[in-house]
């Protein structure tokens, strides 16, 4: 599938997806796998500054991210998606939503302090491209936190699987460990990383495991990277 081709057939699922979405996505931030994100984040971004949530779906993370003292914009490819959002922008005047391309992002060089890019990176065809991009609108020393999936999560076997019966899908295969390298051979320092461990599973019971193995039974891996300051 060629990318063009792949960011409409992306456009097009989370447009018909969105509605599902919205159904599970206030627990998803409040009890469920994302719950941490804010405050991991939180840990070592500054309040105040300016935070792109890159892949906001319907905006309930960057609501919070602003309840916290950010001022956020949301970016989403899905007009479905962005048109929830709006809705929450009432809430509070430093919240804003825009329907934007990952790979040509609605902002300036370096206008961002920080983004957030929460299982976003995993439905591009080209992420290093999108990593790129990302890089361009952070300031240097800036922040940006992203959560990759891990490999037997259960998006992958909705959005992934089908690949192996000949099927086009709209997301790739790229693993945390790869995520890792990628971003530190491209300009950025991994500051922190932590694991959103599947039902199931106890970290603390596998202290002795290394990080892959850990990576391997987790829902999602979170990473805290900083943009290089001679980048």
């Amino acid at each position: 599938m060629n990318l063009h081709t792949w960011h409409k057939e992306s456009e097009k699922e989370w447009d018909v997806f969105a509605p599902m979405w919205v159904k599970n996505s206030q627990e998803m931030w409040e009890s469920g796998s994302r719950k941490n994100i804010i405050p991991f984040f939180s840990e070592y971004v500054p309040s105040g500054v300016k935070v792109a949530d890159i892949g906001c779906g319907d905006g309930v993370g960057s609501l919070k991210l602003a309840e916290a003292g950010f001022e956020v914009t949301g970016v989403d490819l899905s007009n479905v998606m962005i048109e929830f959002a709006k809705g929450k922008t009432a809430l509070l005047p430093e919240l804003s939503f825009i329907q934007g391309d990952f790979y040509d992002l609605p902002f300036k060089d370096e206008e961002m302090d920080a983004a957030l890019v929460i299982n976003s990176l995993e439905y591009t065809g080209e992420p290093l491209t999108v990593l790129k991009e990302i890089q361009r609108v952070i300031k240097p020393g800036g922040y940006a936190c992203f959560g990759i999936l891990g490999p037997t999560a259960e998006p992958r076997k909705k959005f992934s699987f089908q690949r192996l019966l000949g099927d086009k899908v709209i997301m790739n295969t790229m693993q945390a460990w790869e995520f890792e390298k990628m971003a530190t051979e491209t300009g950025w320092k991994v500051v922190s990383d932590t694991g959103v461990a599947k039902r199931g599973v106890d970290f603390a019971k596998l202290g002795h495991f290394s990080k892959e193995l850990k990576q391997a039974v987790s829902f999602m891996w979170l990473f805290l990277l900083q943009k290089k300051v001679d980048q």
